[in-house]
Order: structure tokens, then C-alpha cells, then sequence
């Protein structure tokens, strides 16, 4: 499985338990959401294994997964770090004004008077709204993802549009 063909939808953060089970953190609006792929790929700097999805439970900071094949706590911990992946085929399709993270990160972003605030290094949750992670060089700006704010989204120009100042 090529890179370009996967989304990443979280990662394993750790062991759960002693039976294999994966510990992990899920970047999808819902928690659970990944229950509903039978097939999760693990991996990390392109290189991708499947994992068949077993079982799964919800926990109060993450959820916890059964894979097949994982049957210790030491095979699931050695898992830590390694990120979880679907195919892009396999999710839904998104409506108007919505996008996958993954398909955010490395855009550009510029403000309304052209100027360049760096590219899109990661998206975090806030509870209130999503934010922009945007790097340029050594400098690191937090922008809202809130319309009054960022104006357009052009994923074919791979280019953000925002209302906001270099200086902020």
C-alpha cells in the first residue's frame, strides 16, 4: 500500500493490558469511528502492514483495539508510535466545506494581502474549534479554523486562504 492511498486516522500509543491489546489515540470526530474499518494498515515512514480489526472498546481518553495476529503486551507495545492508516477509497466522501486532515497538511497558507505564513505542519482539536498548525522555518503560528477566518481552501492550488496578519 502506497502512502498517497492511506489516511492516517490516529496512532498506537501504547500496550492495554496483557492479552495484545493496542492502546490508542484516534484523530476522527468520533472516537470510534475506526471500528468501522475492517482493516487498519500500521506503519511509519512508508512502510505499511495490514492489521485485521477484531474488537474494540471505548475509554474515557482513548480506545483500545484487539488486532489479529497481536497476542502479548510486549508485541502490542512495540507497536507504540506506529501510525494507523485506512484507504482512502474505503472512507466516506466529504461535503461541502469539509476535508480530511491529512489532506490539509502541507498547504500553503497565505493572508489576504499575499503574504506567505508557511505551510500547514498539523491541525490540532481544541474542543472549541479545530487549529491550524503553520510553520515557517523556525516560527510557529496557531490559526483558527473557523470561517470569519480562513476565507478558502483550494486543495487543487494547494493553497489556504486566510484573514490573518503576519504579525498575529
Amino acid at each position: 500500500m502506497r502512502d498517497a492511498d492511506l489516511v492516517i486516522m490516529g496512532y498506537v500509543s501504547g500496550a492495554h493490558g496483557v492479552r495484545g491489546w493496542v492502546k490508542i489515540h484516534a484523530d476522527t470526530e468520533y472516537s470510534d469511528s475506526l471500528f468501522d474499518y475492517p482493516t487498519w494498515w500500521l506503519g511509519k515512514d512508508g512502510n505499511w502492514k495490514p492489521y485485521t480489526f477484531v474488537e474494540g472498546v471505548v475509554q474515557p481518553k482513548a480506545i483500545a483495539a484487539k488486532l489479529e495476529g497481536v497476542e502479548d503486551r510486549d508485541v502490542a507495545f512495540a507497536m507504540r508510535g506506529l501510525s494507523i492508516a485506512v484507504p482512502r477509497s474505503e472512507l466516506p466522501e466529504t461535503g461541502a466545506d469539509e476535508y480530511y486532515w491529512t489532506d490539509l497538511i502541507g498547504l500553503a497558507v497565505v493572508n489576504r494581502a499575499g503574504e506567505s505564513l508557511g505551510t500547514i505542519a498539523n491541525l490540532m482539536e481544541t474542543g472549541a474549534n479545530d487549529v491550524l498548525v503553520v510553520k515557517d522555518g523556525t516560527q510557529q503560528r496557531l490559526i483558527p479554523f473557523v470561517g470569519h477566518v480562513v476565507l478558502e481552501v483550494n486543495l487543487k492550488q494547494k493553497q489556504v486562504l486566510v484573514d490573518w496578519e503576519l504579525d498575529y
